[in-house]
């Protein structure tokens, strides 16, 4: 069936009984990178670009034992970052934007993080994905809606948006999906994306979703 506009998406498939259906699968809202503060968690999504969780989770104990602060961190040779987080791929930006990143939170917001969006957009690696990270799952307060692989993948498939652009499909989610849940969803949706929705074979036989999805099995 081919779904033509946002209008027709809405009527045909009523977005609450989807997110009561999901928190059903999700009802928690764990974050899957291990942190014990805003700055270990920013840290951990900086790494986390084309990196599994899996591995960033252990990356992180090793950077986070030599480089216990902010502060530390800020100090650092590059060199030896790079040695810690090699296996995370690309590893020489992702270095230099850890200890660039460090520097300012440092030097213009006195060690701590950032918790609007126009200054965590300020400092080096953060663009609006990680941005939405830090403001929706640790600070508790979005200001929108991560929009990863798996999120833009499942927005498509459940009719939620036809957009492909990131930025379009936040969009588009932000006027669909209550303010209260934006937090939650996109970490619902990845571990649904993960789990029963992957991008090649998704496993509509046994997805609970399937009933409100408009492009059920079709790959994006």
């Amino acid at each position: 069936m081919c779904v033509k506009g946002l209008t027709v998406i809405k009527k045909q498939l009523p977005v609450e009984p989807l997110l009561k259906e999901l928190k059903k699968l999700y009802p928690k809202h764990v974050i899957p990178l291990h942190h014990k503060s805003a700055w270990e968690l920013l840290c951990a999504v900086i790494l986390s670009a084309q990196c599994t969780d899996a591995r960033v989770n252990t990356i992180t104990p090793h950077l986070f034992k030599k480089y216990p602060t902010v502060y530390d961190l800020a100090k650092a040779d590059i060199k030896d970052v790079e040695k810690i987080i090699h296996s995370a791929g690309f590893y020489h930006s992702k270095a230099l934007s850890l200890i660039e990143m460090s520097k300012r939170i440092c030097d213009v917001y006195g060690g701590e993080v950032p918790q609007n969006m126009d200054d965590l957009l300020t400092l080096r690696g953060v663009a609006r994905k990680t941005a939405n990270v830090m403001l929706g799952d640790y600070f508790k307060k979005p200001a929108g809606i991560v929009v990863d692989t798996h999120v833009k993948r499942l927005a498509f498939r459940l009719g939620l948006t036809q957009q492909t652009d990131p930025v379009k499909v936040e969009k588009d989610l932000t006027k669909l999906i209550p303010y209260k849940y934006w937090g939650w969803v996109a970490i619902a949706l990845i571990l649904h994306g993960r789990s029963i929705c992957p991008a090649r074979k998704p496993a509509c036989g046994k997805c609970t979703l399937a009933k409100f999805c408009a492009k059920n099995g079709v790959k994006n």
